[in-house]
């Protein structure tokens, strides 16, 4: 299902392939992919969806190119553009944030920002391969993740991925002028290690 790869001729200039699944890959940022950074931080769908912090820190940093080397200089966050392996081109975008190295948990983020993304499973797998990364690489032992209580399609793909409900911050989101509630889900190191065993070939599950 995943595997990890050094480069490959259709990726941008000087991006990294750092895994990729039956859908999508996963590929460190470029300058290049600042329009569709723009794109997506301005998308009024995406902010109500999602109200992701990332897009709208990006927002407001005006689209400046030292925002990108921050987020690459940010041990605190790792941060993956999804293509499409049809095309290689951009569909959306995969975070770990608020990584705590020693106590072993991180935030996880995804955005699936290209309606080409839409049913067709791109978001499950593109979550599917951070969480096995950060599982492999970072050695987590929790993941979070939050979701608006509106937004099925990301419920779904996290309870698709093995992540349990936790808990209901009650009004704790705010779009459109309206409060509503966010749903707190979490994944454990164990839960991960099973979801794993379920796939078809579950030993290609390694990264470099």
């Amino acid at each position: 299902m995943i595997a990890a790869v050094g480069s490959q001729a259709e990726v941008a200039p000087h991006a990294r392939v750092m895994a990729h699944g039956e859908r999508v890959g996963l590929r460190t940022m470029t300058p290049a992919d600042r329009p569709a950074l723009r794109r997506w931080a301005n998308n009024p769908f995406l902010e109500r969806m999602t109200g992701s912090e990332f897009l709208r820190a990006y927002r407001r940093a005006g689209d400046h190119p030292a925002y990108l080397d921050a987020c690459l200089a940010d041990p605190t966050q790792v941060v993956f553009i999804v293509v499409s392996n049809e095309d290689r081109e951009p569909v959306g975008l995969v975070r770990l944030f608020n990584i705590h190295r020693r106590e072993g948990y991180a935030f996880l983020e995804t955005i699936m920002a290209d309606r080409r993304a839409v049913g067709r499973g791109y978001g499950i797998e593109a979550g599917k391969l951070i969480c096995a990364w950060g599982l492999d690489v970072l050695r987590l032992e929790r993941i979070e993740a939050k979701a608006y209580a509106y937004n099925v399609l990301s419920i779904n793909a996290l309870k698709r991925n093995g992540f349990r409900q936790e808990g209901v911050l009650r009004n704790a989101g705010l779009q459109g002028g309206e409060r509503c509630d966010v749903l707190v889900f979490g994944i454990l190191k164990e839960e991960l290690e099973a979801q794993r065993r379920k796939e078809p070939n579950p030993e290609r599950y390694c990264f470099v």
